[in-house]
């Protein structure tokens, strides 16, 4: 019955709903019976389902429901989060959570430690008075890299920069090196800060006090 109903509308242009009505019969019924079928909204439901599979791999498995929802949105979709987290959780996409970023600064072999002189008061009204000391790793095509930089907290200038493929004192020094520099050669009486448990570089006199915070 459900394929003479489904052949009234493609041969005869007979509404869905009317030759239900005839037939005696509901059109859930004629949905669930006729093949390849489906109601308007368990069609939308399953398109539905189809984009967030699409932008979830679009995004490597990286997205969760906010914000694939607010792609779909992007996209046109009257749809709420609470929908598209039922609908990723019936597929099984679960967003993986981000690794903890590895810290990349490292204690050096020696004895010597640096004290906190800073002591969380981090403002400066003067250049020269407080600098502070940082490194970060970057990732390229061929490896990693490791940029450590000095900043002026005064003027917010960066003073000195130094990249390598290692993270260790002799990087460090390259930066401080460049900031000392411009700096005139010579800094009696700044403080450089920095997040190192144990600085891997003395101040071999630049006039530098050395200041540092256990990681």
């Amino acid at each position: 019955m459900a394929a003479f109903i489904a052949a009234q509308g493609d041969e005869h242009g007979v509404p869905l709903a009317a030759a239900c009505r005839a037939l005696g019969v509901s059109r859930s019924w004629f949905y669930k019976w006729a093949p390849g079928q489906l109601p308007p909204r368990a069609a939308r439901r399953e398109r539905l389902k189809a984009e967030i599979r699409r932008l979830f791999a679009g995004h490597q498995g990286k997205y969760g429901s906010p914000r694939i929802t607010a792609d779909l949105r992007d996209e046109g979709w009257a749809v709420s989060e609470n929908t598209v987290a039922a609908l990723m959780r019936e597929q099984g996409l679960a967003a993986r959570r981000k690794k903890k970023r590895k810290a990349t600064t490292r204690p050096g072999k020696g004895r010597w430690r640096a004290p906190d002189l800073v002591r969380r008061d981090f403002p400066a009204q003067e250049i020269n008075v407080k600098w502070y000391g940082d490194g970060t790793e970057i990732r390229t095509g061929e490896g990693k890299l490791h940029l450590a930089s000095v900043l002026d907290v005064a003027s917010r200038r960066v003073l000195g920069f130094a990249l390598s493929e290692h993270h260790d004192a002799e990087l460090a020094y390259g930066a401080l090196a460049m900031a000392v520099a411009v700096r005139g050669g010579a800094v009696p009486g700044v403080i450089l800060h920095t997040d190192y448990a144990e600085v891997g570089v003395k101040p071999r006199n630049h006039g530098l006090a050395w200041s540092a915070v256990a990681c």
